[in-house]
Parts: C-alpha cells; structure tokens; sequence
C-alpha cells in the first residue's frame, strides 16, 4: 500500500508540475497563484505543501520543466530534418505562426524572460540551466560545429529567435509581428550560408 501511496504522490507531484509550467507561460511567475495551480491540478490549496516547500520551489521545478519541454521540442525538430537542414527547420519552427500563437505551450523564454531577473534564484538557476541547453542544441546543428565562433553564432541565433518572437507577440499589428518574424528568419537563414 505505501508503495501505490507514494506513486500516487508523485503522479500528483507531475501534474501540478505541469500545470505550473503552461500557467507561468500564460500569466507570469506574478500571475501564477498556488490556489489558481492547485484548482487547475484539480487539487486542494491545501495540499500544496505536502508536493513543495514554498512557492519558489514549486515555480523552479515549473520553469524547469517549461525549459525542459522547449528543448526537448527544438531537439526533436533538428532530428526530424536531413542533417543539413536542422538549424534551418528548428528556427522556422521556432518562428512559426503556430509557436507565435502558443505561449502556453511554447518557450518559456519568450513568455518570461523580462520577469526573470526579479525571481528567486532557484528559479533563475533552473532557467539559466534550459537556456544553455537551447543554446547548445542550436550549436549543434550548425555546419561548424565545433570549430572556433560556433559557439558565438549559436548565442546569436538564439538571441534573434527569442527577440524576433517576443516582438512578434508584443505587437498589436498582425502586419507588423508577421515582419518581425519573417525578417529575422531570412536573417538567420543567410547567416548560415
């Protein structure tokens, strides 16, 4: 019994988790209360502090597990390309309308990036963390990979991607966003050539 009691727990545990991790790209590490996430997870306010320590701790493992997922996304997308082709694929997917209109699904970075220098440092390190991930994951599918400045561009392209698409949804002119991310996706795409 004390062994379904604990799976339970942490199938428990996995589902605030996740609801924490789309509701911080939605509303913001400010807008994500622990009743909101407990009631979404369908769960007592309650019963939080038998799953996490304090709020901070459960909104480190939310941005771990957002970071977590956009990594896994863009890994998976530069596998599905002909190698040659990779980095070009995981940055249109990444500046793809459908990436664009899914901030609850889509990089944490984009969503909370401006909140994050105010956040608990568990917090920060956990993202900090999926940052380098998606860093080296476009590094690595770059042509030159491994060589001197690699490493550099691969900083650059992220820093277009994640700007392009910040911009895109902070605009109010459907014209405009669509500019944004279509200028900075023919940007990155002589870039690598």
């Amino acid at each position: 019994m004390r062994k379904i009691a604990g799976k339970s727990k942490e199938v428990t545990h996995e589902r605030i988790v996740e609801v924490a991790a789309r509701a911080i790209r939605r509303t913001g590490y400010d807008g994500t209360s622990v009743a909101d996430i407990m009631k979404e997870a369908g769960l007592t306010h309650g019963g939080f502090y038998a799953h996490f320590p304090s709020r901070e701790a459960m909104l480190a493992e939310a941005a771990d597990r957002a970071g977590a997922d956009a990594v896994t996304a863009s890994s998976r997308v530069a596998a599905l390309a002909p190698p040659e082709h990779a980095l070009q694929s995981l940055v249109q997917a990444y500046l793809s309308k459908e990436h664009l209109e899914s901030a609850e699904l889509g990089c944490p970075v984009v969503a909370l990036g401006s909140e994050m220098p105010r956040q608990a440092p568990e917090v920060r390190r956990a993202a900090t963390r999926r940052i380098k991930e998606m860093i080296d994951v476009v590094a690595r599918q770059s042509p030159d990979w491994g060589q001197p400045g690699a490493h550099e561009r691969a900083l650059v392209t992220v820093a277009t991607m994640v700007g392009a698409l910040l911009l895109a949804r902070a605009v109010d002119e459907p014209k405009l966003s669509d500019a944004l991310r279509k200028a900075a996706l023919k940007y990155l795409s002589t870039a690598d050539t």
